[in-house]
């Protein structure tokens, strides 16, 4: 029996459309759990083993952003990738802004959907892998401290602050090249391994969220800094350790 390429939960209450989802990933040795609404979701417990969420945002008697908000509180390292209406930009916007990892409108196409999640999970799972207590996995800048073998951030003070999947991924690629303006272009391969046109919205609202878990005034920040016209430029000097 060939190995799983990982577990992903579907939350898609058209039938239709959520088995030919499941069987496309099935087809793709993905281990697969479909589901019509949240309840079933959520019984299951043990959420911490899903590689993906596919969470469609439309769903009757349901608000896809309301779960969106509640997994995020209770498992804030799930990775999510939500579906969208094609012309529902703002729920697509909050949707991030609530911690989604990645967005993809309706109607999509299967290859698509494949290269997204194959994204989501093989950045999870390259970060997961790499060994603990090496040298120069880690960073800190400004007091803070990024972890990279378990994946997260200690403020000043030695407090953990949780970042979401997408999260980590750009604050990594910001500290591993400090002080260089890095373009949406740059940002958007290294994050999400070109799965996007420069125009897309994660990066900038994912950069509004790494600004206010930082502290960084979005307004004057002095860690992240827009440079205009060409991107993002991490301003403090990173010492690895």
């Amino acid at each position: 029996m060939s190995e799983s390429a990982g577990t992903v939960a579907i939350i898609e209450d058209d039938p239709g459309i959520r088995d030919l989802v499941a069987k496309l990933l099935q087809r793709e040795r993905y281990d697969v759990s479909a589901h019509g609404g949240s309840a079933t979701l959520l019984a299951m417990g043990n959420l911490e083993r899903i590689d993906c969420l596919i969470l469609d945002l439309m769903l009757p008697g349901e608000d896809g952003l309301d779960i969106c908000r509640t997994l995020r509180a209770h498992w804030p390292r799930l990775p999510i990738l939500i579906v969208t209406a094609k012309d529902d930009p703002v729920d697509r916007i909050v949707g991030l802004e609530l911690g989604a990892d990645d967005y993809l409108a309706k109607p999509f196409n299967s290859r698509e959907l494949l290269a997204r999640v194959r994204s989501i999970i093989r950045r999870t799972r390259d970060i997961a892998a790499i060994p603990a207590g090496g040298i120069g996995e880690n960073f800190q800048f400004n007091g803070w401290l990024l972890r990279v073998a378990p994946r997260d951030l200690l403020d000043p003070a030695g407090n953990p602050v949780t970042l979401t999947t997408g999260e980590f991924d750009l604050l990594n690629a910001l500290v591993q090249n400090a002080q260089r303006i890095l373009s949406r272009e740059f940002l958007i391969d290294w994050t999400r391994g070109g799965l996007a046109a420069p125009t897309d919205r994660v990066i900038d609202v994912q950069i509004g969220r790494l600004r206010r878990k930082l502290g960084d005034d979005p307004r004057e920040p002095a860690l992240i800094r827009t440079v205009r016209g060409d991107g993002y430029l991490f301003a403090p000097s990173v010492k690895r350790c």
